[in-house]
């Protein structure tokens, strides 16, 4: 079953038929609409976009480089993740226009190649302030992913379960403040036929006693008692680039919480608030609007390590439209 991509169709659809004209900082102009959710149950299948083909390396290596706390383009760019390199280029052209007294500047291409070959380079112009990682890892000295986690371990029914990436303190210091600005998660006891099909694909046949002992077998075994799931807030969305990055991304980051704290993966909420099409995206979106969605693939996780930003993935009979090209605004 394949609701995603219909839910995704559907929002372009909407952007489209009702959305208004609105400038933009980056002066290319949007079709845009104000709220909007989306909402996947992750027992349908990994939420990985058919109806284009999605970049799942880059999905992965940036949700790490948010994980490890990382700022600097160093790392995307070791791993040819290149999400972030236009952010990091204008913060220097900026710099060097004013300040350049007839010197030559850089291009995109030459300074990319310098932050990957030069370390101080790199440590002066590939960083990109506060933003995400610095927030998730570091907020003032609070890891608020460790907090998280830590939380659900001892207090899961708790409603302070929450990241927040939006330090005020900390905006002038990003070289953007963050679009998906705070994520919240939410737990609940899993029922005893929940339980019993995570052991077992065929329906429970014992009688009560023996459910009874069923569920002390599932206990001493360890299996789950609790499905978790999370929303992400998000102020400003891309809708044709940046959203399906950010579905899989948290459905992804979903999954390792999962992971950490022994629960299963639930559902996946996003709340979406100034919802966008840029105006050369338009085209692009109406012949993602007439593809047919294929089933969703699902991801295999291996040797979490929440805490250092590190773990293993297998994307499952993930089949799809091929790819969509579209620029990127910066």
């Amino acid at each position: 079953m394949n609701n995603l991509d219909k839910q995704y169709q559907e929002l372009l659809k909407t952007i489209l038929d009702y959305g208004v004209t609105k400038s933009d900082r980056t002066g290319t102009g949007t079709k845009s609409i104000f709220g909007y959710t989306i909402r996947h149950n992750m027992s349908e299948g990994f939420p990985l976009l058919t109806t284009k083909k999605m970049a799942i390396k880059s999905i992965m290596t940036e949700l790490k480089w948010f994980l490890k706390g990382d700022t600097n383009i160093k790392y995307l760019l070791d791993n040819n993740c290149h999400i972030w390199d236009g952010d990091a280029y204008k913060k220097y052209e900026k710099y060097a226009m004013s300040n350049s007294y007839g010197m030559d500047i850089l291009s995109k291409r030459e300074f990319i190649d310098e932050i990957k070959t030069d370390d101080e380079f790199a440590k002066k112009w590939g960083d990109l302030g506060s933003i995400y990682g610095a927030q998730w890892r570091d907020w003032n000295g609070i890891d608020q992913i460790q907090n998280l986690i830590d939380e659900l371990k001892t207090n899961p029914d708790s409603r302070r379960l929450m990241v927040n990436a939006w330090n005020v303190s900390d905006l002038n210091n990003m070289v953007l403040p963050p679009c998906h600005y705070g994520f919240q998660v939410y737990t609940r006891k899993l029922s005893f036929d929940e339980r019993w099909s995570l052991y077992s694909d065929k329906p429970f046949d014992g009688n009560a006693l023996g459910a009874v002992h069923t569920m002390d077998y599932l206990d001493d075994d360890n299996y789950p008692d609790r499905a978790i799931s999370l929303m992400w807030n998000q102020r400003s969305v891309d809708t044709f680039l940046g959203l399906p990055f950010n579905i899989a991304s948290y459905a992804t980051l979903l999954m390792l919480i999962a992971d950490e704290v022994n629960m299963v993966p639930d559902q996946l909420i996003g709340n979406l608030g100034d919802t966008h099409l840029y105006s050369n995206h338009i085209e692009q979106a109406k012949e993602q609007m007439g593809r047919e969605p294929m089933e969703l693939p699902k991801l295999d996780i291996t040797n979490c390590d929440v805490k250092n930003g590190e773990f293993d993935y297998e994307i499952i009979n993930y089949q799809s439209h091929p790819t969509i090209k579209a620029p990127l605004s910066n």
